[in-house]
């Protein structure tokens, strides 16, 4: 199988999806979730189909905490390469898998045509705070996931990165070596931890390249999240561990009002325009790619995108 073209002469990898989107636009990716019952597996579907003529560079697909979702993203990313022209990313996590069970998933989404993996050690269930437990046959680091995927095929590798620093990393130089260990180890390209600083992003993509100018050359894809409440945003800050600014937080406070009620008008407004000057942002600093968490929505993401030129909103 080739690395870089399907049968039909589209590029299979998503670095190489990067590299030939159009040069007039900073491409976008997608993060979807699977879906949990009919009507939000309707949702996904609506937010798939609304994309797919905008041609995303392409579209991930997560693996909730402790390999909860595991049939379901394996059924959702077949669905999604079999019935669209999206390029599907499957996100594989070690945490409760042993390593049979790991070379098991890793030849599902092989069968379904996936060679596209987003490498992950995986969160606990409850977020990312709570213990870390190794399973007895499995694997500790990401960096070994990495390295057990490559050795079974001609997979495209991604990893995560973190802004901010992984929650459980010693210091921002400890979390830096453990990302380009994983880049060495043969992963092609990494997408950020949600975060809502550019600064971040930016101190992180130096970091990288201080520490290995070889790996640092490989795409760190900024991972956004349009807000649009304030008690979702703040559960998943919680379950991530990164960290809302100050600055961000009163903006976002204030839009919502003191009422019993969170006044979520408002806080869509104020989140849209946060995002919307984060990824102008960052397209002036040569992110290779803005990668947006929809949460299965196609909305929010279309009014940024809009804003920024590359779409029309729903």
């Amino acid at each position: 199988m080739s690395s870089t073209a399907s049968a039909g002469g589209q590029p299979t990898s998503v670095v190489d999806r990067i590299r030939l989107a159009e040069r007039d636009r900073v491409p976008f990716s997608v993060e979807f979730y699977p879906p949990r019952d009919e009507a939000a597996e309707a949702r996904l579907w609506r937010a798939a189909r609304f994309f797919e003529p905008l041609s995303p560079a392409f579209v991930s697909v997560t693996y909730g905490a402790g390999g909860s979702t595991r049939d379901r993203t394996i059924r959702v990313v077949g669905q999604l390469a079999g019935e669209t022209t999206l390029l599907p990313v499957a996100h594989l996590t070690a945490v409760g898998h042993s390593v049979a069970e790991l070379r098991a998933l890793v030849g599902a989404f092989a069968d379904r045509g996936i060679t596209n993996l987003l490498v992950l050690r995986g969160d606990p269930q409850g977020g990312v705070h709570n213990e870390w437990v190794k399973h007895p046959d499995g694997l500790e680091y990401a960096v070994e996931l990495v390295e057990l995927v490559r050795s079974l095929g001609d997979f495209r590798v991604g990893v995560a990165s973190f802004p901010e620093g992984h929650p459980r990393a010693i210091d921002l130089e400890h979390d830096t070596a453990n990302l380009v260990a994983k880049l060495r180890a043969g992963a092609q390209y990494s997408i950020t931890q949600m975060f809502f600083d550019v600064e971040d992003y930016l101190r992180l993509r130096d970091r990288v390249v201080a520490a290995d100018p070889e790996q640092g050359a490989k795409p760190i894809i900024p991972g956004l999240m349009p807000i649009t409440s304030l008690s979702t945003v703040r559960r998943q800050v919680e379950l991530s561990g990164s960290q809302i600014p100050a600055g961000v937080l009163d903006r976002l406070t204030t839009a919502a009002g003191d009422g019993a009620v969170e006044n979520r008008d408002e806080v869509r407004k104020v989140g849209i325009e946060l995002a919307t000057v984060m990824s102008q942002r960052l397209i002036d600093e040569g992110a290779p790619c803005l990668h947006f968490c929809t949460l299965n929505f196609a909305r929010a993401t279309s009014e940024v995108l809009a804003n920024l030129g590359m779409a029309v909103s729903v």
